[in-house]
């Protein structure tokens, strides 16, 4: 197995013995909302003029809209952070945490090595945020497994359009219940940035 292989929530719930925690409140709702620099947002003016109508291929989506967010996020971050992008993350194989991850936001000054701590970001297949809930959780898990001594996980899943965020400490899987939308983007960037203050809090 790889982490693209995991596509049902309750086997991989089951699988890693988790409690999923659905009925909370906003997981960062408190969150500020970022506004974007003038280069993203001219970016994201261009590509998504066509792009959010059409939304022809998962690649498109993640060059065009993902990835510009990303960028952002690494260009003001401080500690500094890096974006991977189609990265192998190998953690478990005997548990199928292995593979190719779509994004990995590291704490790391340089962009040759993955450190701790690890956000794991998948873009969900089919623009249904729910196919990539399992896939999410999975490489979750693996990066609590890399993280080691951080107690709390952070995961975002999203189709380009719709941003979900979840979860994980002590064996508890929590899905923020709102799902955002793009655009716009400030609570997006808001969102991704406390989830790297938070984890950085820990490290």
């Amino acid at each position: 197995m790889a982490y693209s292989d995991f596509n049902d929530l309750p086997s991989v719930i089951n699988q890693f013995q988790l409690e999923l925690i659905q009925e909370t409140p906003q997981l960062f709702s408190a969150a500020p909302p970022i506004q974007p620099s003038n280069l993203l947002n001219e970016i994201l003016r261009r590509n998504t003029t066509r792009v959010v109508l059409e939304l022809r291929s998962e690649k498109e989506k993640s060059e065009r809209v993902i990835s510009p967010i990303l960028t952002e996020l690494q260009e003001i971050s401080s500690p500094p952070i890096n974006v991977f992008s189609g990265e192998t993350f190998n953690v478990d194989k005997s548990n199928g945490l292995n593979g190719v991850c779509d994004f990995l936001i590291s704490k790391s000054p340089i962009s040759i090595t993955i450190v701790k701590p690890v956000i794991n970001v998948v873009e969900a297949k089919k623009s249904d945020l729910a196919l990539g809930l399992p896939q999410c959780i999975a490489e979750m898990v693996a990066a609590n497994k890399f993280n080691k001594d951080i107690q709390q996980v952070f995961g975002v899943v999203t189709t380009a359009t719709q941003w979900t965020f979840l979860s994980l400490r002590n064996n508890a899987v929590t899905i923020d219940p709102t799902i955002y939308l793009f655009p716009p983007v400030d609570k997006i960037l808001g969102i991704l940035m406390a989830m790297v203050t938070s984890t950085n809090d820990e490290a």
